[in-house]
């Protein structure tokens, strides 16, 4: 599912990037005054200028993981209540990743520990963020 961005404003995107039943996953920094330090997390961030959700979570994969993906692989995709900043809107977006992508990586330099875990471990971690968890939930129940 697929829900059309209208062209309104929004804070942000991440992205579930999916393989084999795993999810693409870094884990935070412990920067001081960044959200979530030390948390699970999953590729995306701020909106930049005037890109759509796609354009902004596909250029945080690159930025984040060097992975480039066309807009053409994903396949799900709805606003939410932003997380960071709140009182905004977010979008959560969802799109397969092959093996050999994932072979490809050369993580950034926000974060550290980037990895595939398994679906269930993502979304039973005590250490990921919650709201997240419970979002890769809606697109795995549409799937």
């Amino acid at each position: 599912m697929i829900q059309q961005w209208d062209g309104g404003d929004f804070a942000g995107a991440k992205l579930a990037a999916l393989v084999d039943g795993h999810i693409l996953t870094y884990r935070r920094d412990h920067k001081p005054g960044i959200p979530w330090p030390g948390l699970i997390d999953l590729p995306g961030s701020g909106r930049e200028g005037d890109e759509s959700p796609a354009g902004c979570v596909l250029r945080e994969l690159h930025e984040e993981f060097g992975l480039r993906l066309p807009e053409s692989r994903l396949w799900w995709a709805r606003p939410f209540p932003s997380l960071h900043p709140p009182g905004g809107t977010g979008w959560f977006l969802a799109a397969h990743i092959a093996r050999a992508e994932v072979a490809s990586i050369r993580f950034g330099d926000e974060g550290h520990s980037p990895q595939l875990l398994a679906v269930g471990e993502f979304l039973a971690a005590s250490d990921a963020i919650a709201p997240l968890q419970q979002r890769l939930k809606l697109v795995l129940d549409r799937a």
